[in-house]
């Protein structure tokens, strides 16, 4: 069924508002969503919306009927709206008339099945939600196991998260946990830690990448903190031959995943 709604005051488009904030997302377990492309990634991954918020005037030929098709979009309550009510819902800059509720994305560590070979991605302290939705983006690319946040400085439900990762928190298992938890279960597993620093005391192209592994990158700021480079079997530098002393931490680890991946991929000798 679609319902419509023309006025900015009604107090549902109020309460998405709401929902850009982290306490009010983390009570309901519910974020947003914006952006055809970033819905439609989320809906081929198994997501199914609660709501979704359509403005013809915004979105392009066609795209209403390819997200029908889709399973788990004819599940939700679809809402038509008119200009000014998407600009009074959207938080891009550009709004191609898509928003959708979707109920927020997270997998306890517990539950988590690494499998013989896993490839993990730790982030620890990442603030940005730009910087997160990259690497998740990224590790989707590459065929990753899981990205596990340790001491987070942002959820995987910020809507900034989403729309930097093009929808893929949708695609792939998300983690949240405390640094003790995680060496704990790392170590319980047998998965070795590659720490990415400016102080590594080996080049990655010169490690061997092909076994189970788990690459730990830092905050923005200072790194990764002193209990992941404890714990570390590498630590690994990535040549620098500039003035500046350190890589975007998005950067960093799609290097160092897409050498993991291109030794797992290459011929045996």
């Amino acid at each position: 069924m679609t319902n419509q709604i023309t006025s900015t005051a009604n107090p549902r488009i109020k309460g998405l508002a709401r929902l850009r904030r982290r306490r009010h997302r983390e009570e309901r377990g519910e974020t947003l969503v914006e952006g055809f492309e970033e819905l439609a990634l989320a809906l081929g991954a198994g997501a199914v919306p609660i709501t979704v918020y359509h403005c013809a005037e915004l979105s392009r030929p066609g795209e209403l009927d390819a997200l029908r098709a889709r399973p788990g979009f004819t599940q939700a309550e679809l809402i038509e709206v008119n200009r000014p009510v998407f600009d009074k819902i959207a938080y891009r800059e550009s709004p191609d008339g898509w928003l959708a509720v979707l109920p927020s994305v997270h997998t306890e560590l517990a539950d988590l099945q690494p499998g013989a070979q896993p490839l993990l991605l730790i982030c620890e302290g990442v603030e940005k939600p730009g910087n997160l939705g990259a690497m998740l983006r990224t590790a989707d690319a590459a065929g990753v196991t899981a990205v596990i946040a340790t001491d987070p400085g942002t959820d995987w439900g910020n809507p900034n998260v989403v729309r930097a990762s093009k929808g893929a928190v949708y695609a792939l298992p998300v983690v949240s946990a405390d640094t003790a938890e995680v060496l704990a279960w790392l170590a319980e597993r047998d998965i070795p830690v590659l720490a990415a620093t400016p102080e590594g005391a080996a080049v990655y192209t010169e490690l061997d990448l092909r076994g189970p592994l788990a690459i730990a990158v830092g905050e923005e700021k200072h790194g990764l903190s002193q209990a992941w480079l404890d714990a570390a079997r590498w630590r690994a530098l990535i040549p620098m031959s500039g003035l500046v002393d350190s890589l975007n931490v998005s950067t960093s680890a799609a290097i160092l995943l897409y050498e993991a991946v291109r030794q797992r991929t290459q011929p045996a000798r």
